[in-house]
């Protein structure tokens, strides 16, 4: 059973063991090594905890651990969904992601929006979000591919499906 709660002064290791095993585990199929590295190269905990205090942050726990989190800005934009490698599959991001889209809704946003990583563009695109444009940003010197995808919130919740 997936529980979401909010961000806590005391989840910033959790939130950050969470961000890196999904980069260097689930994200590794589909970057480089050489991205990957740039890419988990957060190592400032205050700055991470700062950075998830100011950004409406939602964490997922099973079992009391942390196994997820996410963000979702009063006009849509979501910055981070990560869930940890060993609960993909188990409904976690899926319930994250209807955060997201009914506290986006409470705040008036008229869709969601989200750069997506290789990885989670399929996540995202199964829940009827359109991929907008390919991008490709620098992280640290180190070329990634993302995408900016969007979702109406008038469709018919396509991201609790």
């Amino acid at each position: 059973m997936v529980l979401l709660r909010a961000y806590r002064d005391t989840d910033a290791r959790a939130t950050l063991d969470v961000f890196l095993a999904a980069i260097r585990t689930t994200a590794a199929a589909d970057y480089s090594p050489e991205q990957i590295a740039a890419w988990s190269d957060v190592d400032d905990l205050d700055s991470w905890h700062a950075a998830r205090e100011a950004s409406n942050t939602r964490v997922a726990e099973i079992d009391e651990r942390v196994v997820g989190f996410t963000d979702v800005a009063p006009d849509g934009y979501i910055d981070m969904l990560f869930v940890h490698p060993g609960v993909v599959r188990r409904g976690v991001a899926s319930a994250l992601l209807a955060w997201a889209d009914a506290t986006a809704r409470e705040s008036g946003a008229t869709e969601l929006t989200t750069f997506a990583s290789v990885t989670a563009r399929r996540f995202f695109s199964a829940r009827g979000f359109a991929t907008d444009e390919e991008r490709y940003p620098e992280v640290r010197g180190v070329r990634l591919t993302n995408y900016r995808m969007s979702l109406p919130l008038g469709a018919a919740d396509a991201a609790t499906h």
